[in-house]
């Protein structure tokens, strides 16, 4: 069954010699094998060269130092050279391997060589079918080509033999009939290896192709992931409106600096900002200009901070900043000139209303506070403080119960 499933998957991807159906995967396989074929192609000419000179030794002792000594030298030695000079040709440029001239060239010289030593062994007919069936399995395994052009030269190679000895009359028609015999088992062989090689190595090729599809497929699908991943660790830690730290990223943030801090025995300056007559404005021009406003005020706000400094959004209209390394005069600072930048803002929108402006608490942590929460509190309590004493101002507090305002 499960052959069979094989064979109705592979009916309809290779053809009756065993290649691609699609010409341009069939392309794509021969560019693959390019370096390989021509390896093997450099590798069987030289051997086929040596194999002819390795002869004419035993031309020498068969037939002595004669006439056809010197024309089986001649035969031998001309097909050797092409052969060499073609492997040589092929080395220096691999792409004469799947080109037809070049190796079809060489099939022609060597078979006819090899066809034109039969009349010179009188006598030596097992020598003669032995060397046609050992040509018939080279030309099927040993030299890469295309499987027509090897039916096309074995065809030749079959009934140039058939030919040859026909026209000698020292091969009896029983002998002749077991060569033929033998050069048809041997074609049978090597097409049916050949075919099976062909097949399995066009198999795996598809599944090569297959698996990087795959691998391709599976890469992207990481990639978005880990894309949708980012996205979702944004979002997770991004106030959605303003594009700054939500509530709970900005305290994971923050508790981090505070432990960093406590180590380190460094100042730790918290800031809570307040948009002033935010409601009002909400009110006045809808829900949609006040979005604008509290993403343009993060923006305003975080434009001034520095590197290390964290701000996120509390609630509402209102902020938080940690300024880690800042004690309250730079807090002060860095808060003045918030607020100064948020009151040079023009949002053509808001038409007569005038100016934004926020007020800004500053508290300090203390050394023996292990947590954020009492500075915070009395960050807000100097803002509240400000907002009571008209807004637009920075307001500090030095201690839990006396704070100073900095008038705008």
């Amino acid at each position: 069954m499960a052959a069979g499933n094989n064979k109705a998957r592979e009916a309809p991807l290779l053809d009756w010699h065993s290649e691609f159906q699609d010409s341009a995967l069939e392309e794509l396989h021969r560019r693959t094998m390019l370096a390989q074929d021509a390896q093997q192609l450099c590798y069987a000419l030289w051997a086929i060269s040596g194999i002819f000179f390795a002869f004419t030794l035993a031309d020498f002792a068969l037939l002595g130092a004669g006439s056809e000594f010197l024309a089986l030298l001649a035969i031998r030695t001309f097909v050797a050279l092409c052969c060499m000079a073609l492997a040589l040709a092929v080395k220096l440029q691999p792409a004469l391997a799947h080109r037809r001239m070049p190796v079809n060239l060489a099939y022609f010289v060597g078979i006819t060589g090899l066809l034109f030593t039969i009349p010179l062994h009188p006598g030596t007919d097992g020598l003669h079918i032995a060397t046609m069936v050992v040509a018939t399995t080279t030309i099927y395994l040993l030299v890469p080509n295309r499987l027509l052009w090897i039916l096309v030269w074995n065809a030749y190679l079959a009934i140039g033999f058939a030919v040859v000895l026909g026209f000698s009359s020292y091969l009896s028609p029983g002998m002749l009939a077991s060569g033929l015999l033998l050069l048809g088992f041997a074609n049978l062989l090597g097409w049916v290896t050949l075919t099976r090689l062909n097949r399995l190595q066009r198999r795996q090729f598809a599944l090569l192709l297959e698996e990087q599809d795959n691998n391709r497929k599976l890469q992207s699908e990481i990639d978005e992931r880990r894309l949708l991943e980012q996205q979702l660790r944004f979002l997770a830690s991004t106030d959605h409106l303003t594009g700054i730290a939500n509530r709970r990223h900005f305290f994971e943030l923050a508790a981090r600096e505070l432990n960093r801090t406590k180590r380190e025995d460094t100042p730790l300056a918290i800031c809570m900002v307040d948009i002033d007559l935010f409601k009002e404005l909400n009110d006045h021009h809808g829900h949609a200009v006040g979005d604008l406003v509290l993403a343009t005020v993060a923006t305003c706000c975080a434009s001034v901070l520095r590197d290390t400094d964290i701000i996120g959004r509390y609630g509402g209209e209102e902020f938080i900043i940690a300024l880690p390394g800042s004690d309250v005069a730079t807090a002060t600072v860095i808060a003045e000139r918030l607020r100064a930048k948020v009151a040079t803002l023009s949002l053509p929108m808001l038409g007569e209303t005038p100016m934004l402006s926020v007020t800004v608490g500053v508290s300090l942590v203390a050394e023996e506070e292990m947590t954020l929460e009492p500075a915070m509190l009395r960050a807000d309590e100097a803002l509240y403080e400000g907002k009571a004493q008209g807004r637009n101002r920075v307001v500090v507090a030095d201690a839990p119960s006396s704070h100073a305002a900095i008038e705008a």
